[in-house]
């Protein structure tokens, strides 16, 4: 989990080496800042892969630099495949590689095409002096956050968005509107988030920023690269189905990439990649993970589950019970570092917390429960869609009436502010 933070058009490097100070907390194993006349990045790290190398910002061969957060499954694949003279042994430097390989090609088309070959979670900043061009992107899940908004003449962007304080003009003011989107759906739908002009980039999605001859920042093109799909087949064969869910959670090994130890989140839709892990843990010669629990009681069916999991699979097993007066308790603590209403995040932070203290990573399979319909809600929609109405109806009508008629699918929402060029 590191940190990523920069800053376009009249870059400041005293504002920059606050705003990787702020976000010290997601990578406590170095920093480093880089800056030219057009730009200014910084980088707080997390060393997963590549412990004493892979330090950030990564100079390219080309007149490039990066800064990104996150992990490249497959770059020893993409090493493979590209002539690209290498500066360390770490997963990031592939992005460069596959950039300058475009731009070698011709670079005359977007970016969609090397950019989707990276397999893995991540957002990262590409800097291209020679093209003037800044690349902002993240990974098709949208698993790590990127932020961005413009500040006087300057675009600022970091994996949080309290990283922007670090710059004296900026003026947060709550967005109403997207409050009220929050508590009537219970997840965001847009690029919005909860503070007036500070927008995400999009899951799945790459902008293209460039300056135009008064040297402001621009965004000068966005777009979607391909996501994964599974399309639901016509005649549904269970024995089919088992067997394809099977072999895709092979790829489970390879997301416990890494040369720290790797713990579980445990839930009990999980088994199967408990049983993956453990074995590509002890073909790897990797200590064998440790399994971590969190419930608001003993009595919990995932808390029972996991227990049954960790037992058969002969895991060591860590167990938290979160209570009402504890969660209460964190709340303040738990808003600043996930600044949304993510419920989700807020039930395992308490657990996380605990974790850091025995270990670096953990794999969970949050989202688990979606692909298979597993929530009882599900069964009910109509009655779902009633609850949203009611909520919708309850909130003040000058808010109401925007979220009943806002154009969601559109993609105007996404990107509604202005790029002057």
């Amino acid at each position: 989990m590191c940190g990523i933070s920069g800053m376009l058009a009249s870059p400041d490097e005293a504002v920059i080496q606050r705003m990787v100070k702020i976000l010290s907390h997601r990578g406590p194993d170095g920093n480093g800042v880089w800056s030219d006349s057009d730009i200014a990045i910084g980088h707080t790290r997390l060393s997963i892969v590549d412990l004493l190398g892979s330090s950030q910002p990564i100079i390219g061969n080309n007149n490039t630099v990066l800064i990104a957060n996150g992990e490249i499954y497959n770059h020893l694949e993409l090493r493979n495949q590209l002539n690209y003279q290498w500066s360390t042994s770490g997963d990031s430097e592939v992005i460069l590689a596959l950039h300058d390989d475009f731009i070698k090609r011709g670079g005359d088309k977007n970016h969609q095409d090397w950019v989707s070959k990276l397999n893995g979670m991540f957002s990262f900043a590409l800097w291209d002096a020679n093209r003037k061009e800044l690349v902002l992107c993240r990974d098709a899940l949208g698993i790590k956050p990127l932020v961005r908004c413009v500040v006087g003449d300057s675009l600022l962007f970091a994996s949080e968005i309290k990283a922007f304080h670090a710059h004296d003009s900026y003026n947060p003011r709550l967005d109403e509107l997207s409050l009220a989107l929050r508590l009537s759906w219970e997840y965001t739908m847009d690029s919005s988030t909860l503070i007036q002009g500070v927008h995400q980039v999009r899951p799945g999605t790459i902008e293209v920023w460039r300056l135009n001859g008064e040297s402001k920042p621009y965004l000068h093109a966005v777009n979607s690269f391909e996501r994964q799909t599974i399309k639901p087949e016509l005649a549904w064969n269970p024995d089919h189905d088992a067997e394809s869910l099977w072999n895709r959670l092979g790829f489970v090994a390879g997301t416990s990439m890494a040369d720290v130890p790797v713990d579980l989140l445990t839930v009990v839709r999980l088994i199967t990649c408990c049983c993956s892990c453990k074995q590509s843990s002890r073909k790897g010669g990797k200590p064998v993970p440790e399994c971590w629990t969190v419930a608001e009681s003993e009595d919990n069916p995932d808390w029972l589950a996991a227990e049954d999991v960790a037992s058969s699979l002969d895991l060591v097993h860590h167990q938290k019970v979160m209570t009402n007066d504890s969660f209460v308790k964190d709340i303040p603590k738990l808003s600043w570092h996930g600044e949304d209403l993510d419920v989700s995040v807020l039930f395992f932070q308490p657990l996380f917390q605990e974790m850091r203290k025995h270990v670096k990573v953990g794999l969970c399979g949050q989202g688990a429960d979606e692909i298979h319909a597993g929530y009882p809600r599900y069964k009910s929609l109509p009655n779902h869609r009633s609850l949203v109405l009611n909520r919708i109806r309850s909130i003040d009508d000058s808010l109401s009436s925007q979220i009943l008629t806002r154009g969601l699918p559109s993609n105007s929402c996404y990107y509604s502010e202005p790029s002057p060029r």
